[in-house]
């Protein structure tokens, strides 16, 4: 949880519609946004989590983007994950190896190509590349039950709101809610990570008559129950805090967003500039929600932990954390938030980036008694 002077006395309070008053014992884990980037780096993470025995004791995991890609296919396989003495002995086969695979497809490009020349939208063409890859024909229902509950995340462009995709509902707390929605996996991921403006909008076709009736929400009628459109969840939530913040006592926020600098030459080309102020967006999304993170630690509001692609491995100050050179660490931060293929030694780089950084966060503020690793999931390090 290393933190700077400018983060100590920021909180934020987010609007949450689950009308608790206070947060109950229970652990969430919110995956963050950054294409393949977190996509690969979330799977280090989990690796640790899970040989710590914390994979199993999450009650939420809340995600957005490139982090709900893993997190869809963690939901659909959790079944399968083997689970003995808390740890689950077939997340590597089950996760890691097909999401690895995954990781080998350009989806970004083909996808708008598709999307010109092809019938159906861009983000049609997304939600087929992860139907084709990873989901196939799965549901929200094919997600488990609770616990622990998988909530992704997207926002929706005519409220403004977060809209929810999980299995025992999805909403907006503008417009209503569906019970048990039957929407494929492929499509919630694809809306969560619709990035703007190439990948976006998502487009939900909905039934009006499959809302539960009104509770007061200002637009609970048509167009706004009939054709929902959203883009990437990082938009309104890059950390995917929201829906797990005033649920629960412990958080563990994995944060893989982009590591942005100055740039005295940003191009004046509309796509170059767009692309700099959505990067400028972005971060002030995640900065503003790291700050209310950390806030919460510090008041003694929440406990848990926060860690990030763009930390350095000595800030924890770990004598037995494994060997992360901030100079190898910081290139993976700058990884481009893309879902372009991405070669072997780089994803072995960021598995083993988010496996040791999630490492020392865990044992230097959630519980040191916890013990060290033996070493890196891939021997070439980080």
């Amino acid at each position: 949880m290393p933190l700077d002077k400018t983060e100590q006395h920021v909180a934020l309070s987010p609007v949450d519609d689950d009308g608790l008053s206070r947060p109950r014992p229970g652990v969430a884990l919110c995956l963050s946004g950054g294409g393949y980037r977190a996509m690969i780096f979330h799977l280090g993470v989990l690796w640790r989590l899970n040989e710590l025995g914390y994979l199993a004791q999450l009650d939420r995991i809340s995600s957005v983007s490139g982090g709900s890609i893993t997190a869809g296919l963690l939901g659909l396989r959790w079944g399968r994950l083997d689970f003995a003495g808390g740890v689950a002995r077939g997340l590597v086969t089950q996760v890691v190896e097909p999401i690895r695979a995954f990781a080998h497809h350009a989806v970004d490009v083909g996808s708008v190509l598709k999307g010109v020349f092809l019938p159906g939208s861009i983000n049609d063409k997304v939600a087929d590349a992860y139907r084709e890859h990873l989901y196939g024909d799965a549901t929200l229902q094919d997600l488990p039950d609770d616990p622990p509950r998988f909530v992704i995340n997207a926002t929706n462009v005519q409220t403004g709101s977060l809209w929810r995709f999980s299995k025992p509902y999805m909403r907006d707390y503008q417009v209503g809610e569906v019970k048990r929605p039957t929407v494929p996996l492929a499509v919630a991921v694809a809306a969560s990570s619709a990035f703007p403006p190439v990948l976006s909008p998502a487009r939900l076709r909905l039934d009006p008559a499959d809302f539960s009736p009104p509770a007061g929400e200002a637009f609970h009628h048509p167009p706004f129950t009939r054709d929902v459109y959203l883009t990437d969840g990082g938009v309104y939530d890059n950390l995917g805090l929201e829906t797990a913040w005033k649920r629960y006592e412990t958080i563990l926020v994995s944060d893989a967003g982009l590591a942005m600098g100055a740039d005295p030459d940003p191009g004046i080309d509309w796509a170059s500039h767009t692309k700099r102020v959505l990067d400028m967006v972005d971060n002030q999304v995640r900065a503003l929600r790291k700050r209310q993170v950390i806030a919460g630690f510090l008041r003694g509001d929440r406990m848990g932990a926060f860690w990030s692609v763009r930390s350095k491995i000595s800030d924890y100050g770990l004598a037995d954390a494994l060997p992360c050179p901030d100079a190898r660490s910081a290139e993976l931060g700058r990884l481009a938030t893309r879902l372009a293929a991405m070669p072997d030694d780089t994803q072995e780089r960021l598995i083993n980036w988010g496996y040791a950084v999630c490492d020392a966060a865990m044992r230097r503020w959630v519980d040191h008694s916890l013990p060290p690793p033996a070493g890196f999931p891939y021997p070439r390090g980080v």
